[in-house]
């Protein structure tokens, strides 16, 4: 049942468009700091004058809605960055970043990067791509949510996890990432109970199983279908 073609890699960092004189340029400026488990590392409204970029652990960028519901937009994990800046058109910061896990953070001030900026142009197409990237990510998840529903949203994450985090065994995919249907409800902007509902649907006709409460995806056709998945975004999109 599961597709002999499906890809299964360490999740892409988003910082792979940059070259390594870039990434080192920048992680000569950054200042490290470290994060406890829970901790906020910017809410959203604040100033956007900073960069961020994960070098342990695991980050989690929400918004939140008026009725105190968050949907999950991003993970980061380590070698990917992210934030906002004023001189790139942000003047606050759009949504709230939290520390899944405890954290080690590159820190980068809005004035390193616009030096850094200043006359090289190769860094500076770098940044535009990446900015690219993020608005990407982004776009993918709403198309998810607008077209295809919570049952598509749900769908297409469980593929982006496997992805990023699957591991193939006799029984099927499993997950290297430990997400709680709490977890995927706020991902795809949902309940814990409709979720529940969601994924006993699926069990019931064969596509997932369980093995010590984690999903294993047994039927990745099936789960495809639902999102109306195509094996046409390229692998550094196809993630959480």
């Amino acid at each position: 049942m599961e597709s002999a073609a499906f890809a299964l890699q360490e999740q892409m960092s988003n910082t792979a468009m940059f070259s390594e004189q870039s990434l080192e340029a920048l992680k000569n400026v950054m200042v490290e700091t470290e994060f406890k488990k829970g901790m906020s590392i910017y809410w959203e409204g604040d100033p956007s004058d900073k960069l961020y970029y994960v070098i342990k652990g695991r980050v989690k960028v929400f918004k939140s809605a008026y009725d105190g519901k968050d949907l999950v937009l991003h993970y980061f994990t380590p070698d990917d960055l992210f934030g906002e800046l004023g001189c790139f058109g942000y003047d606050e910061y759009s949504f709230t970043a939290n520390c899944v896990t405890d954290c080690t953070i590159g820190v980068i001030a809005e004035k390193e990067v616009e030096a850094l900026l200043t006359g090289n142009i190769g860094l500076s197409f770098e940044f535009m791509k990446w900015i690219g990237l993020m608005n990407q990510y982004t776009e993918i998840k709403m198309r998810d949510l607008l077209f295809y529903g919570k049952n598509g949203a749900l769908a297409s994450t469980l593929i982006r996890m496997a992805h990023g985090f699957g591991k193939k065994e006799a029984d099927g995919i499993h997950y290297t990432i430990g997400l709680t249907n709490s977890d995927l409800a706020q991902l795809i902007g949902s309940t814990r109970e409709t979720v529940n509902r969601m994924l006993q649907s699926w069990k019931n006709d064969g596509a997932i199983g369980y093995y010590h409460g984690s999903i294993v995806i047994k039927d990745v056709n099936y789960i495809k279908a639902i999102c109306h998945c195509e094996d046409r975004c390229p692998m550094n999109i196809c993630r959480l």
